[in-house]
């Protein structure tokens, strides 16, 4: 018998579910033969061709009109299949995997509607900001709702989005599109694939991982992407700049930078050799850890404006990095931002792409439930971060000491009796969400202690870089571990002693003596003085804002003040109301610090300040700012095994 065209049983299957439902106008057919391509894949998989048009097997179309700006507004189209259900539920996410907060996306979303097979609007219900209840499910034909952006609200609401983590749309220049904040999901459909279909401005093009669909038959301003399921939309940010990009290749990684710099100060090309040269050490330190064949740094640099982004920093993703600095940084120390940022995020392809929990692979977007594993997928990276840099010579051992011991003194402004098992899992709510920087500081220390302590156990042989390559090989991308067994299998893969090791320091609340575990290496703390910036210590600021008082600036209580501060003869606790004439609340201070990246030591400065109740006037050269702090140095008379173990931690 000659076998039926599989074309011919998907027509049938079509007409079949139409009639059932009572589905059966042309446009409605012809629509949902437009995804039979997508289909066909799910069908065969499946071996069957039953139900085939029902929700939970056919991909989700979704479209984004970018070449339409209303408002600073844009309108999305969300098409699933047919429903068999009265209740259907749709969501905007509430956080989203490697921001570990509450930020409500959908309260950027206007007017949305649900339509029914016959183009009337349906009745639409809001259980929260990010909730919308159907009634009437089987009649749902699609929601349409338009989307507002984050960068241009960041200082009008009290809980702004991370800058990295939020979106952009500036009618024909740039639309940064983190998709957790413009499309959304049905419920029980997140396993479900979607088809993106993304009209754009002609002279704009898109830097993404996701796959494109549409490269053999191309339309102008038109991309159509896939994804296998939502998390795979929400986890491939897009950007659309005007061509600024560059790629380069990493063995068998090839990584593309793309640039929005809105006054043209910096372009890809500028950028490549110093990210090229980074990345390449990366992989060299990783060696035989493998995540992605191809990685997206999406850079997006600000104004400083009001209406612009102003958290700056960068936020991972499995196989791309949302990068936000402002623009205003002088080329060396936005470079070096850059390698700190993006060195950081790109060893997330070792955790959590390679390494992670249940509850990361299956993250509930709208109720989420953390994972206690944070010393890992943050501390860990943070301090590959570093570690590399010292490894690859990238950076001397003494820089290297001296990253650690900014983040002993960083950590001190947190609880240091904090389990950090509980806090991650917890780091949603207070007292825990508050703390949750440290997983940067103490997270980053954590790890040193036990890469010291690791191989002082082995001679030298094993580390926190084999521990993770384990894990790596016994997990991988699609295999999650259970939350609560991590520590057993780590400690059956070691030692008993590193079994003792969190329960002491992680697991448990005791603060880690650093100094005994450096002296394991032949090191000692000393007090020493090092540059800063004039209002920032690195990511630390010497001033802080008073949100109940019109955004007055303050000069930070309980913290050691740099020379810049000290020689003019300012205090922690002083306003100031002024610098060099221009009044200063949150939105003038923003480009005054952009300008401090340029100051000469000679530069003059006059800052008016409000000290109890008090005005006075302080001016001077601004100097160079200086700090005293403790650092690391090389004890006398190091011993043999000292040594060795120093050697194998610092060069692998």
């Amino acid at each position: 018998m000659m076998p039926i065209p599989i074309n011919f049983i998907i027509l049938q299957a079509v007409l079949k579910v139409d009639k059932s439902q009572h589905k059966n106008s042309k446009s409605y057919i012809m629509k949902r033969y437009y995804v039979l391509t997508l289909t066909l894949l799910v069908l065969y998989s499946c071996g069957s061709t039953k139900g085939v048009l029902t929700a939970d097997k056919t991909p989700i179309l979704t479209s984004i009109n970018l070449s339409e700006v209303v408002d600073d507004k844009v309108e999305v189209t969300v098409d699933p299949g047919a429903f068999t259900t009265d209740e259907v539920t749709f969501y905007i996410p509430k956080t989203v995997p490697g921001t570990y907060s509450i930020d409500n996306y959908g309260q950027y979303i206007e007017g949305l509607k649900a339509i029914d097979y016959k183009g009337n609007e349906m009745t639409v219900s809001k259980s929260d900001d990010n909730t919308w209840n159907i009634s009437n499910g089987k009649n749902l034909d699609k929601v349409v709702y338009y989307v507002n952006d984050t960068y241009d609200t960041e200082n009008e609401v009290e809980s702004k989005v991370f800058s990295p983590a939020g979106t952009n749309i500036l009618d024909g220049e740039n639309f940064m599109l983190n998709l957790h904040g413009f499309v959304g999901y049905f419920n029980n459909l997140k396993e479900v694939p979607y088809q993106l279909t993304i009209t754009r401005p002609i002279s704009l093009l898109a830097t993404t991982s996701l796959p494109k669909n549409n490269v053999d038959q191309p339309t102008d301003g038109v991309d159509v992407f896939t994804a296998s399921r939502y998390f795979e939309v929400i986890d491939n940010p897009i950007q659309y700049a005007k061509p600024n990009t560059e790629s380069f290749q990493i063995n068998d990684i090839t990584v593309t930078i793309s640039v929005y710099s809105p006054n043209g100060i910096y372009n890809a090309v500028s950028l490549k050799e110093r990210m090229e040269k980074m990345m390449a050490a990366q992989k060299a330190f990783l060696g035989d850890i493998d995540g992605t064949k191809n990685y997206n740094i999406l850079l997006y640099l600000s104004t400083l404006e009001p209406n612009d982004a102003s958290g700056f920093g960068a936020l991972e993703h499995h196989t791309s990095t949302v990068v936000v600095l402002p623009e205003a940084m002088p080329r060396e120390r936005l470079e070096q931002a850059m390698v700190d940022v993006v060195s950081h995020e790109f060893f997330h392809i070792v955790t959590p792409l390679n390494v992670h929990s249940k509850e990361i692979q299956y993250f509930d977007f709208n109720n989420p439930k953390m994972s206690e594993h944070l010393w890992m997928y943050e501390g860990t990276t943070e301090y590959f971060a570093n570690l590399f840099q010292v490894q690859q010579g990238l950076i001397s051992e003494q820089e290297f000491y001296e990253r650690m011991m900014d983040k002993m003194n960083n950590a001190k402004s947190y609880d240091d009796t904090m389990s950090f098992t509980v806090m991650s899992k917890n780091i949603l709510k207070e007292p825990y969400k508050d703390n949750y920087a440290n997983v940067y500081e103490k997270g980053a220390l954590i790890n040193m202690a036990l890469d010291i302590e690791l191989r002082r156990l082995s001679n030298g042989e094993k580390g926190v870089l084999w521990l993770m390559k384990e894990l790596s090989k016994k997990y991988g991308n699609d295999t999650p571990f259970n939350d609560s067994d991590l520590i057993d299998e780590i400690v059956s893969m070691t030692y008993p002693e590193i079994g003792t090791f969190f329960e002491t320091y992680v697991v448990g609340d005791t603060p880690i003596d650093y100094n005994e575990f450096l002296a394991k290496v032949g090191l000692q703390m000393k007090t020493v003085e090092k540059q800063t910036g004039y209002f920032l210590d690195g990511e630390n600021p010497f001033i802080d804002v008073d949100q109940t008082s019109e955004n007055a600036i303050f000069i930070r209580k309980g913290i050691q003040q740099n020379s810049f501060f000290k020689e003019l003869g300012a205090q922690g606790g002083d306003v100031i109301k002024s610098i060099n004439g221009t009044p200063i609340n949150l939105e003038a201070i923003r480009p005054i610090i952009g300008e401090s990246f340029g100051w000469a030591p000679d530069t003059e400065i006059k800052m008016t300040l409000l000290r109890n109740g008090e005005e006075l006037t302080v001016e001077g050269k601004v100097g160079t700012p200086m700090l005293e702090v403790e650092t690391v140095v090389p004890v006398e008379n190091v011993s043999p095994k000292e040594a060795q173990v120093r050697e194998a931690w610092l060069k692998g």
